[in-house]
């Protein structure tokens, strides 16, 4: 053989490994994660204690929806000297599954890692940075290969392990492609510098070699996208492939301190080693592969499934209410709205959501001022949202949205009636421009806990969960494109709203366009508001500015600028108030039926001393 060919065979091709092999090896190496696991938690078990990271008595309120027989087979596992004793037995057990032999027994030995894993994962809340889950689940599949005598079994939870492991690092791979620093080969220092993973002195070598650090970046994506052609001509990539993850999840504990990745994802290993060898092998010959068509069936039919769902909720999304109206703007969109008439010599209530916000958000707001009777109101979809259709091929910003609300007004509400625009987070900042064009015809502008052009550039906290945002909004849209909606779980916040409301919202919820929508408007959001300099410009109208008080609490910035929305309205003859509604944050604002009831009063109670005739409200004050 010649030297090229042996270097090649010694770099090149599969990694032969028999059944019994395979199986040995991946428990044994979960066993490993099991024991260092055990014994970290058992170093620090002030953690668990009252007051620690892990204090049972606060972690368990994220439990408070489980039944009760759940909640307390949790309080019963939870308690400290169970979580200890059940510690201490799985370092007892994990050592002795370090030792030599293929008895049946070590499949119970397994089994117990992973059930004890699972029962103690509530206890651990923080920490195990996903080792655990993997070993979790390597030592169910293996333990349940290892108790069966039928090798077509074995093989079908060795294929269901491989298959578990190329879909962690090809997911992995494809959400890090969707990040902007991944792709231009600048995370890796970005990590290297951070206080939770990074290493200074690996930080200081990425600057110095920026190249090699783009290639090493790059490199890492090419490994976890492509991971699968580990599998393609009869595993002759398989050895590269393999050796280049263990050199990663190596490199990993090393640098960024996660040592237990090492053994639980390496773990994984032996049974892609197993699975991607040719059938040829004699040490893989008979081994049965029907799994891996049944698997590639399931599939199918899951994306198939997904897609139907994905379009039936669509269909639900875009048909908009019964009494549903539509009008076309400037720029060829298609608006969807909603409108109540109202007293027709009051003003007519104007409702723009915030980003990835949709219409129904204002239900306990809208419900309020329904029940009220005197005041119109008119709530929409903006482009892109709901059964609003982005038409317009100009480059988006955040003065397309505006020109769109100043046409939804000229077209929907008569001439004769004056508005009062209403805005929560970026629709206050929409509603806030759009009032300069309509000019006297706004009565009025209410902000609700309300964006500021400048909150990019003075907030600190906005300003570094700017990028994340961006990237988790593009992860979003390539996911629900894909057909992942029908995995998402209803959020907590949507069981807050009127009932009538929550599967039309969550249908929006569910739908790739809303977070296309969102993603377009961040885009123009962050580019608009860090180029934002100087003061507000006036604007002549009355005004109520209500903040939420965990949002002030959590940056006192906003606040100052909440203020500023208002002192942009002051003037002679204008009424202008600013609330603090204490309990609620950004979002139960709206959502939450206690603190969007109350909003809607203070709306009532702020239009009564400004917006109606002052004869009307002195015949009520005459009555009461």
């Amino acid at each position: 053989m010649s030297i090229a060919r042996k270097i090649a065979s010694a770099f090149l091709g599969p990694i032969p490994v028999s059944r019994s092999r395979a199986l040995g090896t991946s428990e044994r190496l979960a066993a490993a994660t099991a024991l260092t696991s055990s014994l970290e938690y058992l170093s620090q078990r002030r953690q668990i204690r009252r007051g620690g990271f892990n204090d049972w008595s606060v972690a368990r309120q994220a439990h408070v929806d489980s039944s009760p027989v759940t909640r307390k087979l949790l309080d019963l596992v939870s308690g400290e000297r169970t979580t200890t004793a059940l510690h201490l037995a799985r370092v007892a057990v994990s050592t002795g599954m370090l030792l030599p032999g293929d008895s049946r027994l070590r499949g119970a030995g397994s089994l117990f890692l992973g059930a004890t894993a699972l029962a103690l994962y509530p206890r651990h809340r923080y920490g195990t940075d996903g080792s655990d889950q993997v070993s979790t689940l390597v030592q169910t599949a293996m333990g349940a290969a290892r108790l069966s005598r039928s090798p077509a079994t074995q093989d079908a939870l060795m294929w269901y392990v491989a298959l578990q492991g190329n879909l962690s690092y090809v997911v992995a791979g494809w959400a890090k492609l969707l990040g902007t620093s991944w792709r231009d080969g600048t995370a890796l220092g970005g990590i290297m510098r951070t206080r939770t993973y990074g290493h200074g002195p690996t930080y200081a070598l990425t600057q110095k070699y920026p190249r090699a650090a783009r290639y090493l970046t790059h490199g890492v994506l090419a490994l976890e996208c492509l991971f699968p052609v580990a599998y393609l001509a009869g595993g002759r990539l398989a050895k590269p492939v393999i050796s280049a993850a263990a050199g990663f999840h190596l490199a990993n504990g090393f640098v960024m301190g996660l040592g237990r990745f090492v053994s639980a994802f390496v773990a994984m290993h032996p049974a892609i080693a197993y699975t991607s060898a040719p059938k040829s092998h004699p040490l893989v010959a008979g081994r049965d592969d029907r799994v891996l068509k049944t698997a590639a069936v399931v599939f199918a039919s899951a994306v198939s499934a997904a897609g139907a769902v994905a379009a039936h909720r669509r269909l639900r999304a875009m048909e908009g209410w019964p009494r549903s109206l539509r009008a076309t703007t400037r720029h060829g969109n298609e608006l969807q709205y909603e409108m109540n008439q109202g007293d027709p010599g009051l003003p007519v209530l104007v409702f723009a959501t915030g980003m990835l916000s949709t219409s129904e958000h204002f239900g306990w707001i809208t419900n309020r001022i329904r029940e009220d009777g005197r005041f119109g109101f008119l709530t929409y979809a903006r482009a892109g949202y709901a059964g609003s259709r982005y038409r317009s091929t100009a480059p988006y910003r955040l003065a397309e949205a505006v020109d769109d609300l100043v046409d939804l007004v000229g077209a929907a509400v008569p001439a004769d009636r004056d508005v009062v625009l209403v805005g929560h987070s970026l629709g206050g900042e929409l509603a806030r421009r759009a009032a300069a064009e309509l000019g006297g015809r706004v009565r009025a502008v209410v902000y609700l806990d309300s964006s500021h052009p400048g909150e990019l550039n003075r907030s600190q906290q906005q300003s570094a969960s700017a990028k994340p945002l961006g990237a988790s909004l593009s992860l979003m849209v390539w996911s629900l494109r894909c057909g992942a909606g029908v995995l998402l779980a209803r959020p907590g916040w949507l069981e807050a709203l009127p009932v009538m409301f929550r599967k039309r919202v969550f249908d929006q919820y569910a739908d790739a366009r809303m977070w296309e929508a969102g993603h377009r408007e961040w885009k123009a959001v962050e580019r608009e508001f860090r180029a934002h300099a100087g003061d507000l410009a006036p604007v002549g109208s009355d005004a109520l500015v209500v903040s939420a008080q965990r949002t002030v609490d959590k940056d006192p910035e906003h606040l100052l600028m909440h203020h500023e929305i208002a002192d942009a309205h002051r003037g002679a003859g204008r009424t202008v108030e600013t609330v603090v509604l204490e309990g609620a944050d950004h979002d139960s604002l709206l959502t939450d039926g206690r603190y969007g009831v109350e909003v809607g009063r203070l709306l009532l109670d702020f239009l009564t001393r400004t917006a109606e005739p002052a004869d009307t409200v002195e015949r009520k004050e005459q009555t009461a």
